[in-house]
């Protein structure tokens, strides 16, 4: 099979983008172009009302096989630019996640796609727009290293890409994820084949033609397919020599085992079951609002939303009334509209799943936090709710729930709090509140967590490294770590005769 593209109609980076890829109906850009011929269109459903959003082109083994031919070609130029030109081009893509006048549309987008509160999508934007910054910023400061420690010998250390990179990414943050793994492999100098959700794939496809308006052909080639048309050629093909993803711990698991006999590299951020420790001598209604946030950001579908709710039990009684509160005042509805909290979730068949998760737990004996509530009856809206004296096995407690539901243990001892954290076997992010800094600091770095928030809701930051622990992956993304992540290193140890 030949595949044919056809190159973009606009050449600035405006607001006809969106429409432009809503019009292509294509997921899948190759050499820089869209590509039109032997797509398999499905419809694409908007989870708040379940209409039809637009056609899709779904790519198969022979793009996949393209794509990889692409990057693999693109890559001796690529990696030969000079790091300023490449940081150059990484500060242009940022200015254009950046440009206020496309915001509105693109963060439409990925409301009407994903169900996140519009708000929400636009600093996902913003967001995103940082990593490429941040990226730019820490290649231009990573300088080749020189030692003289032995008499006579001089050691130089260089950073060298990796090559083909895999990028594989979820539909809930379908901009920011996918700029957390491809900014750092740019500025290292590596190529890209990308899949983005199928879930939400529109508006990775816009972020996908933005990055072809700012780099040379084929560096980043991007094709929407079934897992095992596209991502398992991929890991099976010898020319990548890197993946990325970021998914569940049950196909991270495929994914590590897919790449084992290689020994690839890999940075793999998988699921998460966040602890939230409010310790006795926390500002109550401070953790009762970061709760709120750490647990409902996303409407609860991010891979370090608050999982196991622990109250220390001086203050339990306080934190519960105003937490009950302020759930019951939560609004669900349309996204795109300025008075609601809630949206809906993303997949179909979520709310019957997190509606379970919490009657099993109600029925193995804990105790709904908030009366039961009424929600849209068009779309995949679910209600939201905190599960008291929740039973420690249940999959509410002990698992990731990813959605805007979590159960509630109160503690007298913070040693019990951990020791359930622990049993996860998940570390990605954990968090702590109280007043008494030193105490919460102790409790932090004792969580088994690659990110933690001390009175704070939002601990993520690019300039930061942030990976998993066991059940919850490896590798960092963010930071030189992240930049390094993608990356060999030669040294090269002479003696001048």
């Amino acid at each position: 099979m030949t595949i044919e593209s056809s190159p973009s109609t606009a050449t600035t980076f405006g607001e006809d983008w969106v429409a432009g890829v809503l019009s292509q109906a294509s997921g899948v850009r190759i050499n820089g172009a869209v590509v039109s011929e032997g797509l398999e269109h499905r419809t694409l459903l908007n989870p708040t009302d379940n209409t039809a959003i637009a056609q899709v082109g779904y790519g198969n083994a022979d793009h996949a096989a393209a794509a990889v031919r692409a990057a693999e070609g693109a890559l001796p130029t690529w990696s030969a630019t000079p790091a300023a030109e490449r940081a150059t081009a990484l500060r242009r893509i940022a200015a254009g996640l950046s440009d206020a006048a496309n915001h509105e549309q693109w963060a439409g987008l990925i409301t009407t796609e994903t169900g996140k509160r519009t708000p929400e999508a636009a600093a996902e934007l913003k967001l995103s727009a940082v990593y490429f910054t941040t990226f730019a910023q820490l290649l231009e400061n990573q300088a080749e290293e020189e030692f003289r420690a032995v008499p006579g010998f001089t050691h130089r250390v260089s950073p060298r890409p990796l090559g083909v990179v895999a990028v594989l990414t979820p539909w809930n943050f379908p901009v920011s994820i996918p700029a957390r793994k491809i900014a750092p492999l740019l500025a290292a100098g590596c190529t890209a084949v990308f899949k983005p959700s199928e879930l939400a794939p529109l508006s990775s496809m816009v972020l996908a033609r933005l990055l072809d308006e700012h780099l040379p052909t084929g560096v980043v080639n991007t094709v929407l397919g079934d897992p095992d048309e596209v991502a398992d050629l991929w890991l099976a093909d010898e020319r990548v020599r890197a993946v990325t993803f970021t998914g569940s711990t049950r196909v991270g698991r495929l994914v590590a085992a897919a790449v084992s006999d290689r020994f690839l590299p890999a940075v793999m951020e998988l699921g998460g079951c966040a602890p939230f420790v409010v310790l006795g001598d926390a500002n109550v209604a401070h953790a009762v609002d970061t709760l709120m946030i750490a647990k409902f950001r996303n409407n609860g579908q991010s891979c370090i939303a608050a999982n196991q709710v622990f109250l220390a039990r001086s203050i339990s009684e306080e934190f519960l009334s105003l937490l009950t509160e302020k759930t019951a005042a939560l609004t669900i509805g349309d996204p795109r509209e300025a008075d609601i909290d809630l949206g809906p979730l993303a997949p179909a068949q979520d709310p019957t799943r997190i509606t379970r998760l919490v009657d099993d737990a109600i029925r193995e004996g804990g105790e709904a936090l908030v009366a039961s509530r009424s929600v849209p009856s068009a779309g995949n809206y679910v209600s939201p709710q905190f599960v008291k004296n929740v039973p420690l096995d249940s999959a509410l407690f002990a698992g990731e729930v990813f959605g805007p539901a979590a159960g509630i243990h109160v503690f007298d001892d913070v040693e019990e709090a951990l020791a359930l954290h622990y049993a996860t076997g998940y570390g990605l992010a954990g968090y702590v509140c109280g007043t008494d800094l030193d105490r919460a600091r102790g409790v932090a770095e004792r969580m088994r967590a690659g990110i933690i928030g001390i009175n704070n809701a939002t601990p993520n930051y690019p300039g930061a490294p942030f990976g998993g622990l066991g059940l919850s992956g490896m590798g960092y993304e963010g930071g030189l770590k992240g930049l390094e992540a993608f990356q060999s290193f030669h040294t090269v140890a002479e003696v001048r005769v």
